[in-house]
């Protein structure tokens, strides 16, 4: 029999400000994304082909071979987006336990994306997300590409669990699924047992979270047919100050 899904709560753009304030977390359609940002939907649906071309991650410690990604780093400042030089993502032991206290070098997001004037929109729109929750001032992100796959039966899109990522905004974009079950997403309150549970699955929708407030991981997924199945997502980071980096270096 079918899957069931439970629909994402969806907020209105006018009130995206207010939920994230209040419950740590929005979810936003298509639509509004590009509505929000500026951004032509013709163009996020372009940049989706680029999903194919992911290499694999080569620090998986579970052994698993279902995750390809893609890496890049950048600097938010009002209007403007610069790309930072390619530099190794590394997170804590206390948000990460799986692959924290390790510098992961990947490849790096093709320039031919970067350059193009959706991504500096996309950018600055989550700065300015990011701004209404805390203050006004330059942003510090992160962007990866991932791809998760079910060649080996089940692919993880948190092998480490719920977590936190040390930052002050995540924005999780559902670029696609394609034959498969399961990757749903639950959203936990930081200091309490209150959640909630939905799937993703329009196209360039968006999750928006309060890394402060909120905790989140993905279900695994496995084939829903014969054929191996893929989940894509685009996740941009945001942390004030600086990027967070190894203290031994």
């Amino acid at each position: 029999m079918p899957e069931q899904m439970l629909a994402p709560p969806l907020t209105p753009a006018t009130q995206l400000q207010e939920q994230l304030r209040t419950h740590g977390f929005a979810v936003l359609s298509a639509h509004d994304v590009c509505s929000l940002s500026g951004v032509a939907l013709s163009d996020l649906q372009a940049f989706a082909h680029d999903w194919a071309d992911l290499p694999p991650d080569q620090y998986l410690k579970d052994g698993g071979r279902y995750r390809r990604r893609r890496h890049a780093s950048l600097r938010i400042d009002g209007q403007q987006c610069q790309l930072m030089p390619h530099r190794a993502h590394w997170q804590p032991l206390s948000y990460n336990a799986l692959h924290g206290g390790m510098q992961r070098w990947f490849d790096p997001m093709k320039t031919q994306w970067l350059q193009q004037a959706f991504w500096s929109h996309l950018l600055v729109w989550l700065g300015q997300v990011t701004s209404g929750l805390r203050s006004p001032q330059p942003w510090f992100a992160e962007a990866h590409q991932f791809r998760i796959d079910t060649t080996d039966g089940i692919g993880r899109p948190t092998p480490e669990g719920a977590h936190r990522d040390g930052v002050d905004l995540v924005a999780v974009f559902m670029v696609g699924r394609q034959g498969i079950k399961g990757g749903e997403t639950r959203v936990f309150d930081v200091k309490g047992p209150q959640g909630q549970r939905f799937t993703l699955t329009e196209p360039w929708s968006v999750l928006l979270l309060d890394d402060t407030r909120v905790i989140h991981e993905s279900t695994p997924i496995q084939p829903s047919g014969g054929e191996a199945g893929t989940r894509d997502t685009l996740v941009i980071t945001l942390r004030a100050q600086r990027f967070l980096d190894d203290p031994q270096i």
